[in-house]
């Protein structure tokens, strides 16, 4: 059985051609290489049977004859490597037959109704989406045990590697969203890839084509000597000159086995599977929002959801619930989810979820103290409310750092504490100030520019009130109030908080970001472009701390080495953590927003009653009276834009916020 076959699977055909298209480069290489060595035995020959003699015909024997030991020991080296080279795997959760015999059955009696090979093993990755992947590479592990289901080599191990079944990744999201049917329709496609894989020229191209793109890779890292980085450089530029010549031609030959694989599924569920895929942008679209507004969240403080699948479900549903387009998806939750295929549902989840933490946001790899799983119960107290608090905490230590008072001149007893007033009265803009304004190449460039362009200036270096100058030093501010014990700071951390001024804190050791913070931070305040700036260059701080606190006493994975050897053991590089990371870094503003935000939440719980929550869509929410408050963002936005902190008063006064009242920080 050999997947291609007959006039109809004419992208079987297709695949087929360009894969002999990719092993003619392969050969034509070794030829290319092959040729001084046979030159050099057409002239030794010819020097033994006496027709090639002469000083000039010695001399071209011992020159083609080095040549030729140069360019096979170079070959050599170049087949060494490639063979070796370790292909890239995707991270997964491997699923043993034993904890999902359903799911094994339904893709055995997939396969047979396809009339290809079953898959050799099943894997779930965070992701929407499904693939075969081939892991017969003696790297990935030992050879899958021969099945009578899989197409196996009669003749033995031998010829195992070629023949084994790859290994079917199915996106964890599918398990627990889809039904079992709409699952079924969804994989079909993706387990017909199986017959055109096993077809001699089709693996043997791919495998080809993986190794050269390991050896790549492999090459890519520095070596530990001139003569070992010349030995890269030379191996890696040879795999790069076979990858380019076989690009056009590989991309081809995954076309053609797609189509196949496209044409033998439509005999299998073809009906079923257009409803299928509305469900698979469908999961994707919640996947997505669930990581990114959720998830993220609860990883920066140090928390992972261990349910990520089971909140995709909740997510969608409630998309369904607010969206009139989607009502008819939720009618679907009646019936059986896909997810009953697996024995221990629950215990799969999880093990996707620290997956899923670890690759979109770079978290260890098993829990400790600073790395917990969090149920979606314990969500609004583990990951709101201390996330909130982290940031107003932050919140005020900066402003400590600017020198910014505690409480006004005549406040009442009892309100030097970290208050929301405080918040407020130092980003109000008097009538003296004015946001910032877009940038003005020509204003920047003219020294003699008028008054009222004097904020084109980077923030909080440009002309300040009289005010902002009495608040500008932050060991002005220390010697001026040193009752004050938050106000105070040590000189440890004057070393950490006073290189730069505070519009470009963030920028001390980078000199080409200035530039696009400035607009990033155009249209806001002066005052508010300042705590941005040192909002963002406290949180950089922080997160170096910490990363090198987790690089000099995070004990490694168990199972691989540290240095350079870990490449070598580990089935994928994890020292580049994240590997898809989820979103570029905040900016200013947006760090800004988030941390008054919080200040306004903490007030708001503290004086008001208010309550953290967890919305599925968008994440940490505020509940009043139960409720969603959902218009708080546009006050904030207001007075970081404009420094106008009515609107925000006037939300606070209608709940009962009192911000001059103290609130609880971590």
């Amino acid at each position: 059985m050999t997947g291609i076959g007959g006039g109809v699977e004419l992208g079987a055909q297709a695949a087929r051609s360009r894969a002999l298209a990719v092993l003619r480069v392969r050969s034509r290489a070794l030829a290319v290489a092959l040729l001084p060595a046979a030159v050099a035995v057409i002239l030794l020959a010819g020097g033994s049977t006496g027709h090639l003699v002469g000083g000039g015909w010695d001399a071209a024997r011992w020159a083609v004859s080095v040549l030729a030991l140069l360019v096979l020991a170079a070959t050599a080296a170049v087949a060494l490597v490639v063979a070796r080279a370790r292909p890239a795997v995707t991270p997964t959760v491997a699923v043993a037959e034993e904890s999902a015999p359903d799911l094994y059955r339904m893709v055995r009696d997939l396969a047979d109704r396809l009339d290809v090979p079953a898959p050799s093993a099943i894997a779930l990755t965070p992701d929407c989406d499904s693939w075969l992947e081939d892991r017969t590479h003696p790297a990935h592990g030992p050879p899958p045990a021969r099945d009578q289901d899989d197409l196996s080599d009669p003749v033995g191990p031998a010829r195992r590697r070629s023949a084994a079944a790859p290994v079917l990744v199915i996106g964890s999201p599918f398990l627990w969203w889809m039904r079992v049917g709409e699952l079924r329709a969804v994989l079909a496609p993706v387990v017909a890839g199986t017959g055109p894989a096993a077809h001699p020229d089709i693996a043997a191209a791919r495998r080809f084509i993986r190794g050269l793109d390991a050896a790549v890779a492999a090459t890519s890292t520095d070596g530990r000597g001139p003569l070992a980085r010349a030995a890269r450089g030379g191996i890696g530029g040879v795999s790069r000159l076979l990858l380019r010549g076989c690009r056009v031609h590989a991309a081809e030959m995954e076309r053609g086995v797609a189509a196949a694989a496209a044409e033998r599924a439509q005999a299998v569920d073809y009906g079923l599977r257009i409803v299928a895929q509305e469900q698979v942008g469908l999961a994707y679209a919640g996947w997505d929002r669930l990581l990114t507004r959720v998830a993220l969240p609860a990883w920066r403080m140090g928390r992972w959801p261990s349910r990520l699948d089971v909140g995709v479900v909740a997510a969608l549903t409630e998309l369904s619930r607010r969206d009139r387009l989607a009502e008819g998806f939720a009618s679907r939750l009646g019936e059986r989810p896909a997810c009953d295929l697996l024995e221990e549902p629950g215990l799969m989840d999880e093990a996707v979820s620290l997956l899923a933490a670890r690759l979109f946001h770079g978290g260890p790899a098993e829990t400790g103290p600073d790395w917990a799983p969090v149920g979606w119960e314990e969500y609004p107290e583990e990951v709101v409310d201390r996330a909130w608090r982290t940031d107003a905490a932050r919140l005020h230590r900066v402003l400590d750092t600017l020198g910014v008072r505690r409480a006004a001149e005549g406040a009442a007893p009892g309100t030097d504490g970290p208050t929301l007033s405080r918040v407020l009265d130092h980003l109000t803009t008097t009538p003296a100030e004015a946001p910032v304004p877009a940038r003005d190449p020509a204003a920047d460039a003219d020294p003699d520019a008028t008054p009222g362009t004097a904020h084109h200036a980077t923030p909080g270096t440009g002309t300040a009130t009289p005010d902002d100058q009495a608040t500008s030093d932050p060991q002005a501010a220390t010697a001026s109030d040193p009752s004050d014990p938050q106000a105070a700071t040590t000189p440890d951390d004057q070393a950490t908080t006073t290189p730069a001024a505070p519009g470009n804190a963030d920028h001390s050791d980078d000199g080409n970001g200035t530039e696009d913070d400035d607009d990033d931070l155009a249209g806001t305040t002066p005052r508010g472009a300042a705590l941005a700036a040192g909002l963002s260059a406290q949180l950089a701080r922080e997160e170096a701390r910490t990363q090198a606190l987790a690089s000099g006493t995070a004990p490694p994975p168990p199972g691989t080495t540290t240095g350079p050897a870990a490449t070598g053991t580990a089935l994928w590089d994890d020292r580049a953590l994240p590997l898809l990371p989820l979103q570029p870094p905040r900016t200013g503003r947006e760090i800004l927003t988030a941390h008054i935000t919080a200040m306004v939440c903490c007030a708001a719980m503290d004086t008001a009653g208010a309550t953290p929550g967890l919305d599925w869509l968008d994440g940490p929410t505020l509940l009043v009276d139960g409720a969603r408050r959902a218009d708080l963002a546009l006050h904030v936005r207001s007075l970081v834009e404009t420094g106008d902190p009515a609107p925000l008063r006037a939300w606070l006064s209608d709940l009962g916020v009192r911000p001059e009242k103290p609130v609880r920080l971590v």
